[in-house]
């Protein structure tokens, strides 16, 4: 296992790298909770004057983004490197407007990773659906988020034989 690969399975860096990364600190985006063993990710973010939108209130894109890579992060943790984790759809459906902090918390229960290990072993593309909500401080479900992730387990190398193994 590659170094950079050790360092993002440890929770405490990842989520000092992630809180680091430049549209998350533009945006004002926090990581909370990096917690990998419980398969949960909790994230935050003000409302400040860097990520509303014309009305004053979250902008729609910064809501997005505040929970856009982590069932793919939760996954490719819990799969590990002999399995492909893309993104391959979301929708955002707005329901109210986000005017003080926001958060989110993302899960995945074990029995998800076990059934994906269970349809990803014929190597076969797998597509699961998440849908997670996006509150308000005060409790208010502001914005619904739908995700659908693509998985595969990736296939052997195949072996060739060198002429000097003749």
């Amino acid at each position: 296992m590659s170094l950079l690969r050790k360092i993002q399975n440890l929770p405490i860096l990842s989520k000092f790298m992630l809180n680091r990364y430049a549209p998350y600190r533009g945006a004002g985006i926090e990581i909370e909770t990096l917690d990998y063993a419980n398969s949960h990710i909790r994230v935050n973010m003000p409302l400040t004057r860097k990520n509303q939108n014309i009305v004053g209130v979250h902008f729609g894109g910064s809501l997005y983004a505040m929970v856009d890579p982590f069932y793919m992060l939760l996954l490719m943790h819990h799969l590990g490197p002999k399995y492909i984790v893309w993104d391959k759809e979301a929708s955002i459906h707005f329901l109210a407007p986000g005017r003080g902090t926001v958060y989110a918390d993302i899960r995945i229960d074990a029995n998800e990773v076990n059934t994906i290990l269970e349809l990803a072993e014929d190597h076969a593309p797998v597509y699961r659906t998440y849908q997670l909500d996006i509150y308000d401080d005060s409790g208010v479900r502001i914005a619904v988020v739908s995700k659908t992730v693509y998985i595969r387990r990736k296939k052997p190398k195949a072996r060739f034989k060198n002429q000097s193994d003749h």
